[in-house]
Order: C-alpha cells, then structure tokens, then sequence
C-alpha cells in the first residue's frame, strides 16, 4: 500500500466519534473497512492553513514517515496519509491509554521506581529522534499517552512543532509550551536538540513530585526563571526522592546547552540505569510510595485542563472572527489562559 493516496480516506475507512479537536484539525476513531483494525484519524482542514501552516503540516508528515519507518515501540505509527480536494487525513496508531499524567494521578500507590520507568521509555524516544537529526520541540503531558488502559507501554505523539536539523545550523523559530520551554528558546538566540533535554528534565520533576519546577502565573516572570534556572526541590516533597534522582535532574536543567546532558547521557545516568527493582536497601528507596504525590498532580492537572479548555474557547473565538494566523492564536490564548489559571505548585514548607 502506497504511504500517499489521493483517493478519499472514507472509501477506505470508516470514521467513529472524536477523539479530539483542534484549531485546524480533528481527530476520530476509524476502523478499517479491509481487516476491521482500529485507528486514529487526525483530519486537517485545508482552507483553514495559511502558509506557514501548510509548511508545517508537510514537515511534519515527512517527520513521522521517517520514524514510522523504524516502527519504534515509543513513537506512535503513522500508516499513511490521503490528500483530498478539502481535507488531509493523517491514518495513525490509536493509542487507547490515556496521557501519562491522567493515569498516575489516579494511582493509590506511585514510586519513585515507576516515575523511572515511564521516563526511560520518554528518553528512549527522544534519543531515536536525535539520533536522526530531529526536534521534537513540543514536549509535554499532552504528547506523552499510553497505549491502552492495560499496557504500560508509553508513545511519544504530535510532531507539529518538530524540525530537522540541518548540518552547522540552529532552529531559530520560538516554539513549545511555556513552563517546558528551554531557555535558549525564549532567548531567541538560536537552539538545537538539546531543547528536549530541558523539556525532559522538566517531565522528570513532575513525574517524581506532582508539581513543576518553574511556575508563575505571569508569562513574563516564569520566563524569567526559566532563564536563570531558578527552582528548589521542594520540602517535604522532595525529601523522599533519592539523591540520584535529583542529581540527573540537575544535569538535565542546565541554562548552558553545551554542558546539558544528552540523550544517551541520561539514560546512561546511574540513576536511570538502575534496574527497576528494588534489590537492596538503598534501591528500596526507590519502591516507597511518594507521598502527596497524588494530590500535587491532581491540583496540576486540573490547572492544565483548565488552561487548555480556556484556549480551545478562545481559538474558536479567534477564528469566528477571521483571525487564522495560528501564532497569534497560541499567543493569545496562552495569554488569556496564564490570566485565568489557578495556582499549580504547592508553597515551599
């Protein structure tokens, strides 16, 4: 079967209800009509990109083509796509489990251990990319979903705002979501790969207290601590992570690129090589239930869905009234949903 089809995806497909909805875009659940498999179908609305966008669209599709093509157990499949006269349809693998943050908050009993585990396989991920010369540049909870309700298999997903590095070249283009953007990226002064590291790093201290470690509901001020790397490991929250999980978090938020550990490098870290069972006393730490866990990522969920309903709202606004220019609708729905947004990280003890 042909990657590119021109014939209509519904001759081929039979589309289900909405799994999610864009901007531009709209993703439902199908069904194969040949063998009855089930799939995700991101449908774009041709009329509603400008340039910008439809440049975007077909680098991204070139993007999970490539990394389609080693069918990696932590990138989500893309199958093929069809080209019809008014929308692009993306046939992806349909990952049923949820986000990664959705699922752990719900957990009675969250360790340290599984916090390990599901970053590995994020790393892994994002180490396959960079290993091909690509950025994902758009790393958060949103992106991160488990295969199905049984399965602790995690993919890594939207490679909208991902790019290809080019040989002696920097990305320049400011891009991702504030709070896991690194700070060249606000700095505007041209970026690579190890953006992703900072992003990561970010996952990573969510993943192990609840809560992010930088936060301020003024965009300004949070970007300002962004840029000078200004976050604590917050008591008592943190007094049961190891020191080792602290430290390769610390080789992660680096401001300095140059001197921010790789991919490789945190997989290689001894925290994260660490085999995830707890075999002696010191690994034992690792296995003990983090409390407040769950009620720190409760309250930061809850804000994320809140601000992400709040820009859906204002998106649609936005292009009721004709403005389509999708950086001016992350702008300002970013800026109305930072004005609304409860408070996500709890007070230092």
């Amino acid at each position: 079967m042909k990657f590119f089809r021109k014939d209509p995806c519904v001759e081929n497909y039979q589309l289900g209800r909405v799994l999610g909805q864009g901007s531009f875009a709209t993703v439902k659940r199908a069904t194969d009509k040949k063998d009855k498999s089930v799939w995700a179908v991101k449908i774009i609305r041709k009329k509603a990109l400008g340039p910008e966008d439809q440049e975007a669209l077909e680098k991204e599709v070139s993007i999970m083509q490539e990394l389609s093509a080693l069918k990696h157990p932590h990138i989500v499949y893309l199958k093929e796509v069809y080209d019809s006269a008014d929308n692009f349809y993306m046939v992806m693998e349909l990952c049923q489990g949820g986000e990664v943050f959705d699922r752990i908050v719900k957990k009675e009993k969250y360790t340290e251990v599984e916090a390990r585990d599901a970053l590995k396989q994020i790393v892994e991920a994002i180490r396959v990319c960079h290993s091909r010369g690509i950025v994902h540049r758009d790393l958060k909870p949103e992106n991160l979903l488990y295969v199905s309700p049984e399965s602790d298999e995690i993919k890594l997903a939207d490679f909208g705002l991902a790019n290809i590095l080019q040989p002696n070249s920097a990305l320049a283009t400011a891009c991702g979501t504030p709070g896991y953007v690194a700070p060249e990226v606000i700095g505007s002064a041209g970026y690579n790969k190890e953006v992703d590291i900072w992003s990561l790093g970010v996952i990573a201290y969510i993943l192990l207290c609840g809560f992010p470690p930088f936060y301020d509901e003024n965009q300004g001020k949070l970007f300002k601590k962004i840029q000078r790397c200004q976050y604590t490991f917050t008591r008592p929250y943190w007094d049961q992570v190891s020191d080792g999980a602290k430290k390769m978090i610390t080789t992660m938020l680096v401001v300095d690129p140059a001197k921010r550990a790789t991919a490789q490098g945190v997989l290689d870290d001894p925290w994260m090589a660490a085999d995830g069972g707890a075999k002696d006393a010191k690994d034992a730490e690792g296995a003990r239930h983090l409390d407040g866990f769950r009620e720190n990522m409760a309250r930061y969920n809850a804000r994320r869905k809140f601000k992400a309903g709040i820009m859906s709202m204002q998106i649609v606004s936005f292009l009721q009234n004709g403005a389509l220019h999708s950086a001016t609708l992350r702008a300002k729905a970013e800026k109305a949903a930072e004005d609304a947004a409860p408070e996500a990280a709890p007070k230092e003890a």
